[in-house]
């Protein structure tokens, strides 16, 4: 324990290119100027798999989607689906279902992962899409000789998680395997209501509720396992196999009108690199992947099935991609890569009555892509000057006979840093990317085609700026940034149909975040976001110029206490305003602010034991974090106002870590 705070000393005493380490519930944040880097994720993260639950805690500027108990979506400065990239080992993944319930961030489990990086912004030319921002999970690698971790994990409503990691091999050739496995029961909100009784208490249409026999199923069953070999051929070149299977099972989903019956992803990646190849060649990166995700969905569960078939839209996603770059010395201080990218994902999905096929949902959407990048790295004097490009070539056919589009887009940035003194930093990028609209929008169909087969690419032109401070005991940054977005992609659900279409808005911001110390002991740290956006113009049968996902003014502030060398203490405070701009005409909705608090206390017992309890909602307050923008289908209460979801309530929980 003692280590961490000593690392987080120097962050505050020294300032370094890479950036300075904070602490944010006892989980070690890295932050560079465009990046929190949030490391050891599956030795922290110990209440459940669901990463995007860790990230809203960890990064500022990311907020939950809440759905369920597990597999929950972000959102990255008002920007969520494929507006934020999802990248896994280098190979990407996306959910199956068109409403969300599977998003890309869900197929990897915290128990696999050992870092994440999360970019700001349209600062990333190696991979395709990259419009608002970019999040990257590493997953862990295996090491030398031969070590092993248990992990047993309780908590409140009923939660159970088992967890085991094996892990060895010598200079030429290592291994590792993981297997987890957890379950839970609906979890409660602070009024001790569980999933059914939710939508009960929000007078949720009778066909919505659920049976009587299935009120109080589990919430979700969830196993993984993980495998890696890597070979070390030479001293220069090394070869990596990574196999990862996920398997969820009646994953219960409230506020919509369907759960999930299964979600099962499985991911394949192979990388090749070579180093010194030659002077041209510091180093060769070759990387494979495919991955492909099974998601049926039903109302089997809910009172519809009763007067009505049973409905199953079964969706299938699949991506396969390769990338192969090489990076060089231009000179003394530019470091030069370049590549190529190629993908091809397909989606598709089909509607059953009672089991017999009832019509395609999704009529095999396949989206090909190309691209050429260039990436450059200058260190000048007192500059740190990035600077990329990048042009993609895009088609996306269906086997629907509606339109298919082809897209062509050149993608480029530039950020530099300035360091102005050892304590003092100035940045500022600016920079311009697109992504292609994905199958569900253009091609989605249900009671009528509700894609847009004409939809144009979004193209988002962003700004960044700010100032990074480090004193004698303290650290501060303040950024800010505005987003123009032309042909940004919205639901309009004043049209009968093909309710996807392409407007012009503007989503602008600051953050505010840093850290700082009183003695060796105990830390503070702290991070507040406010942001705002707007539609140029309101849209077609509509007066609301405010746009949808935009999160209100939210901070998070951390105590962190060191009692002796083997126990920390943690306490986290999350706030956040009360709704006051939301696309009403889109199916948002006025929320109340709340604040919460958050406990962990970690020990190690003895040498390699090591115990972590915490209590979340320590008040139980009752809450909702997440609005209700159209472009999910979700229960509507009354023909009106669509129903959302209330936050867990107290959540208390005991890990027990061995590592032999």
């Amino acid at each position: 324990m003692k280590k961490q705070r000593l690392v987080y000393l120097s962050m505050i005493a020294v300032l370094t290119l890479q950036g300075a380490e904070v602490n944010l519930d006892t989980v070690t944040v890295e932050e560079s100027i465009d990046t929190f880097t949030i490391k050891d994720v599956s030795g922290e993260e110990l209440k459940s798999a669901d990463l995007g639950e860790a990230l809203s805690k960890k990064v500022p500027s990311v907020t939950i989607s809440r759905r369920s108990g597990i597999a929950n979506d972000i959102i990255l400065r008002g920007q969520k689906r494929d507006n934020i990239n999802v990248i896994i080992d280098g190979g990407k993944i996306y959910g199956g279902c068109p409403n969300r319930m599977d998003p890309p961030i869900s197929h990897v489990l915290t128990s696999n992962i050992d870092y994440v990086t999360v970019d700001e912004g349209p600062y990333d030319v190696e991979n395709f899409g990259t419009l608002n921002g970019i999040v990257k999970v590493y997953t862990k690698a295996p090491k030398k000789g031969f070590k092993g971790e248990v992990n047993l994990n309780l908590g409140s409503f009923d939660y159970k998680k088992g967890s085991i990691t094996l892990e060895g091999g010598n200079e030429r050739i290592k291994a590792l395997f993981t297997f987890s496995k957890e379950t839970s029961k609906q979890y409660k909100d602070g009024d001790g209501d569980g999933f059914a009784d939710q939508l009960k208490k929000a007078s949720a249409p009778a066909g919505n509720l659920y049976q009587k026999q299935y009120e109080d199923m589990d919430a979700y069953t969830k196993t993984s396992f993980m495998g890696k070999l890597f070979f070390n051929i030479t001293d220069d070149q090394e070869l990596k196999l990574s196999y990862t299977a996920n398997r969820s099972d009646d994953v219960l989903y409230p506020n919509s009108p369907m759960d999930a019956l299964k979600d099962d992803s499985d991911l394949y990646n192979v990388e090749y690199s070579i180093k010194n190849l030659n002077s041209y060649s510091k180093k060769l990166d070759i990387l494979y992947y495919y991955s492909k995700v099974d998601h049926p969905m039903s109302n089997m569960y809910r009172n519809a099935v009763k007067k009505m078939p049973e409905i199953t839209n079964h969706m299938k996603s699949y991506i396969q991609g390769a990338r192969v770059k090489n990076s060089f010395d231009l000179s003394d201080s530019i470091l030069l890569t370049y590549g190529i990218d190629t993908s091809k994902r397909i989606w598709k999905g089909a509607y059953y009555k009672n089991g017999v096929f009832a019509g395609a949902s999704l009529d095999n959407a396949v989206t090909k892509n190309r691209a050429v990048f260039v990436d450059a790295l200058n260190r000048f004097d007192k500059n740190e000057l990035k600077a990329g490009l990048r042009y993609d070539d895009t088609d996306i056919t269906n086997s629907g006979n509606y339109n298919e589009p082809s897209f062509t887009s050149l993608n480029g940035y530039i950020f530099n840093t300035f360091h102005m003194n050892e304590s003092t930093d100035l940045f500022a990028g600016v920079g311009i990317s697109h992504r292609v609209p994905d199958g569900r929008e253009l091609y989605f169909f249900k009671k009528g085609i509700v894609g847009n087969p004409n939809l144009d690419q979004t193209k988002n032109s962003e700004v960044d700026l700010g100032v990074r401070k480090n004193f004698e005991n303290a650290s501060c940054k303040v950024k800010l940034f505005y987003s123009k977005l032309d042909n940004y992609i919205y639901f309009n659900n004043s049209l009968p149909k093909n309710k996807f279409v392409n407007i012009d808005a503007k989503i602008y911001g600051a953050e505010l975040s840093g850290a700082f110390l009183v003695g060796e002991s105990l830390s503070f740290d702290y991070g507040v976001v406010y942001q705002r956006g707007e539609k140029d113009e309101p849209l077609a049968g509509q007066s609301d110029t405010d746009l949808a996902d935009i999160t209100p003014l939210r901070g998070t502030f951390t105590t962190n206490y060191d009692y002796d060398d083997k126990t920390s203490i943690s306490l986290e405070i999350i706030a956040q305003k009360r709704w006051t701009h939301y696309d009403k005409d889109n199916g948002e909705q006025e929320i109340d602010g709340f604040a919460t608090a958050n406990f962990k206390l970690q020990r190690e017992l003895m040498n390699r034991l090591d115990l972590t309890v915490g209590v979340d909602n320590i008040f139980n307050k009752t809450y909702a974090s997440s609005n209700t923008y159209n472009d999910l289908t979700l229960v509507v209460a009354g023909g009106k106002q669509k129903v959302k979801l209330n936050e867990p309530g107290r959540y208390a929980y005991v890990n027990l870590s061995y590592q032999f």
